[in-house]
């Protein structure tokens, strides 16, 4: 049976391709060269849904929780730093949306913002995705028993479907398929 931080390191490894792929997004605007509003809408809309909505959600919803019922504090702890860095990344989603929104009416300065925000996410998911593999995960799978594991596990899936919706996860890595070969392959 799979365990909980097994699903979550597998939705990290995702959002590292998309990642990727938001860098390279970033050069092509930084080198003046134009990319398609709908392929930053794209990804933007993957970032939110896939990386906030549904992976946020089952860290904040379930595996937080979980952890806090085993004594670890939100506050001044992992939890705590975690949470804050989920609110600063919906911070630069917001900033992200307005910048797609006005690249995609043909503002001038609009791609080199979208640049600028996409930069700072990419960095800031890169180092919070480093610490919960390398520092909450290990945590958990010391604090969670095998049964407690996959419990939050099987959680994981119902949290989705009722999030997400039937199907959505598919449409979202079909997207993540589509955006990384259209941005990925030379």
């Amino acid at each position: 049976m799979t365990t909980a931080t097994a699903v979550l390191r597998s939705e990290h490894d995702a959002i590292l391709r998309m990642l990727e792929a938001t860098e390279e997004a970033v050069r092509l605007l930084y080198r003046g060269e134009g990319v398609d509003p709908e392929t930053l809408a794209g990804l933007l809309e993957f970032f939110r849904l896939f990386a906030d909505r549904c992976h946020h959600g089952k860290e904040e919803d379930l595996l937080f929780p979980a952890l806090e019922k085993k004594g670890l504090p939100r506050a001044g702890g992992p939890i705590g730093v975690m949470l804050d860095e989920h609110e600063q990344g919906r911070s630069l989603l917001r900033e992200l949306g307005e910048a797609g929104q006005a690249y995609a009416q043909g503002a001038s300065e609009a791609g080199r913002r979208w640049a600028e925000a996409a930069r700072a996410y990419v960095t800031l998911l890169r180092q919070h995705i480093h610490k919960e593999n390398n520092v909450l995960f290990l945590v958990a799978e010391n604090l969670l028993s095998d049964a407690e594991q996959q419990q939050l596990a099987r959680a994981f899936e119902k949290v989705e479907e009722e999030r997400m919706g039937a199907g959505t996860h598919e449409r979202l890595h079909a997207l993540m398929d589509r955006l990384a070969t259209q941005l990925l392959t030379p």
